[in-house]
């Protein structure tokens, strides 16, 4: 009886040994692939905040007039045209006026 449960006993801390020892590992590279996101997210937020500053129309208004003054000029979007160059010059509208 004794000898039976010194081995139960035994068992157990021998495998809670291993349960908290791969538990340490999980936690471990949990924790270094946080590390490695946080900077991540700290350069996406700023790329972000700068995209949406940059990009809104009122700053791309005033840098029209800031560095461009009379060089830019407004057109109609039908107006526009893409270029495809594969063996030959193929120019499309953008959009289709008839769309």
């Amino acid at each position: 009886m004794k000898k039976t449960s010194f081995i139960i006993i035994l068992t157990l801390i021998f495998a809670t040994s291993i349960v908290k020892n791969s538990t340490k590992q999980i936690e471990d590279r949990i924790f270094v692939i946080n590390e490695n996101i946080r900077p991540l997210k700290s350069e996406l937020g700023d790329i972000l905040l700068e995209y949406n500053f940059l990009s809104s129309p009122g700053k791309l208004t005033q840098y029209q007039n800031q560095y461009f003054e009379k060089d830019l000029i407004k057109t109609d979007i039908i107006n526009i045209k893409v270029i495809y160059e594969n063996n030959d010059l193929i120019i499309n509208n953008l959009i289709d006026a008839t769309k």
